[in-house]
């Protein structure tokens, strides 16, 4: 059964919901391996398109049992689909070459049609630095010199002029990222846990994705509030340095809906779960156990119940009321077939009543 509330029903302050996506690890366990959960993750982007879904994410992790390399699987995806959208959230830019991130970014969004949304991150897991190498300055001032330079990469700025005559590089030769894909720069978004990178997104002129853990939060704030206060900010700078309309923001979240009493009962645990363990919460067998949780990180919470129940949550909540796109963040421990009720029963029951339309099937 659809719910379908009509627009003019919604909530004053309640953005209708432009377009509805999931975000995915693409995560495997040690029974059936990587190569099946890099199947179920293609089935999963197909499903989702043939639902009306606009928007699919995959979220990269080194070293685990998830996803470390999005850029080929998304390449894969676009193989078996012909309209969603496919993006990253989040590659933090310390540990990338810029100059090779632009050129398998543009390789992959020709391949698949202009569909690619590149999330991007200036955060960093200290732990990773034994490996992708330390620098001289501190990971984030890395990470904005890295971001800083795929921007100007991926825009199809001249990168260097050759001022010396070398194999393959005549003299005065103006080097560029090629491919080039000429949109694809608009399609670039930061990946934002905390004001000041949700101001910095702005300034660089990208867009907008906010996830389920912030930072840098005031004292006895509610994550709802200190992502909606993060949105706002993002807008107001973003109208008062460009004169226009930002970009649609999107906001990633736990919505499970809940339409049998077992359903409500296994999304019941898994809220207790990640309150109750945070980021450690819904890990694939096998999997890392992460160390700790976050000094003072704000984790979001899980909305959960019946489709009226969830409804009401999400209506009430600031951050999911200031977002355009509804982006369901999957436990990383569920399966395929789990996985597919979650897409199928938000947007069959739920997501119309946020005055979502699912894409049209061409």
């Amino acid at each position: 059964m659809t719910i379908a509330v009509p627009a003019k029903s919604l909530p004053g302050s309640f953005r209708p919901k432009q377009r509805l996506g999931f975000n995915t690890r693409v995560s495997f366990n040690d029974d059936a391996g990587p190569a099946q959960g890099l199947r179920d993750g293609l089935e999963l982007f197909r499903q989702a398109e043939q639902l009306g879904y606009q928007s699919g994410w995959a979220y990269q992790r080194h070293f685990d049992h998830y996803l470390s390399s999005p850029l080929p699987f998304f390449a894969a995806v676009g193989q078996h689909t012909r309209h969603i959208t496919l993006g990253s959230a989040v590659i933090p830019m310390r540990y990338q070459d810029p100059i090779l991130l632009a050129e398998a970014a543009s390789t992959t969004d020709l391949l698949i049609g202009g569909r690619l949304e590149l999330a991007i991150s200036t955060g960093s897991n200290g732990a990773f630095d034994a490996v992708f190498g330390t620098v001289d300055t501190d990971a984030r001032t890395e990470a904005k010199r890295r971001q800083a330079r795929f921007l100007s990469a991926v825009s199809g700025e001249i990168l260097h002029t050759v001022t010396e005559p070398v194999q393959g590089a005549p003299l005065g030769a103006e080097l560029r990222v090629t491919p080039h894909s000429p949109t694809l720069r608009s399609r670039i978004r930061q990946g934002s846990a905390s004001l000041s990178s949700a101001i910095q997104a702005a300034e660089l002129g990208i867009g907008l994705i906010s996830g389920t853990v912030l930072h840098d939060q005031s004292e006895g704030e509610t994550f709802g509030d200190y992502q909606a206060r993060i949105i706002e900010a993002y807008r107001t700078t973003w109208r008062k340095l460009w004169a226009t309309e930002p970009p649609p923001v999107a906001v990633a979240a736990s919505v499970l809906v809940g339409t049998t009493a077992e359903l409500r009962d296994k999304y019941a645990a898994y809220d207790l779960d990640r309150r109750t363990n945070g980021i450690a919460a819904s890990r694939p067998n096998g999997a890392l156990a992460p160390a700790s949780q976050p000094v003072g990180a704000l984790i979001s919470p899980v909305f959960q119940g019946t489709p009226d129940q969830v409804i009401e949550s999400v209506f009430n909540d600031p951050g999911l009321r200031a977002a355009d796109e509804l982006v369901l963040f999957l436990p990383p421990a569920f399966g395929l077939t789990e996985n597919i009720r979650l897409l199928s029963d938000l947007a069959q029951t739920v997501a119309p009543a946020f005055g979502w339309s699912p894409a049209l099937q061409h």
